[in-house]
C-alpha cells in the first residue's frame, strides 16, 4: 500500500512560481513511476507530467512543455513538480499518482490534491 500526499498549492499572480511535493509513504515508492494531473472546474482531468521510477525519463502535456519540470527523490519518497510562468488556465486541482509500470496507463494509486490558483 502507498498513500500519496501533496503539498506546496497556493495562489499565485500570472507569470510566478510554485513547487507541488507529493510525499509517499512506504518502502517501495522507488519502484513506481510518477505523474502529476489536474483537474480545473468544469473539466476532465488531465495529464500534466510523468517520471520513470530512476528519474532517468520524463513526459510532459504540450501545454506545460518548456514551463513545468516534473523530479524525483527517491531517498525522501517524493515527487516534484516545479511551475514557472504560470498562467491563469494553469488554475486547478493537481494530484499526484503512482504506477508500477511507466507504459500502464492505469494508476494504482492517488492522492488527494493540493489547489493551484493563478490570479491573472
Amino acid at each position: 500500500q502507498v498513500q500519496l500526499v501533496e503539498s506546496g498549492g497556493g495562489l499565485v499572480q500570472a507569470g510566478g512560481s510554485l513547487r507541488l511535493s507529493c510525499a509517499a509513504s512506504g518502502r517501495t515508492f522507488s519502484t513506481y513511476a510518477m505523474s502529476w494531473f489536474r483537474q480545473a472546474p468544469g473539466k476532465e482531468r488531465e495529464f500534466v507530467a510523468t517520471i520513470t521510477s530512476s528519474g532517468r525519463w520524463t513526459d510532459y502535456a504540450d501545454s506545460v512543455k518548456g514551463r513545468f519540470a516534473i523530479s524525483r527523490d527517491n531517498a525522501k519518497n517524493t515527487v516534484y513538480l516545479q511551475m514557472n510562468s504560470l498562467k491563469s488556465e494553469d488554475t486547478a486541482v493537481y494530484s499526484c499518482a503512482a504506477k508500477r509500470l511507466y507504459s500502464s496507463t492505469t494508476y494504482d494509486y492517488w492522492g488527494q490534491g493540493t489547489q493551484v490558483t493563478v490570479s491573472s
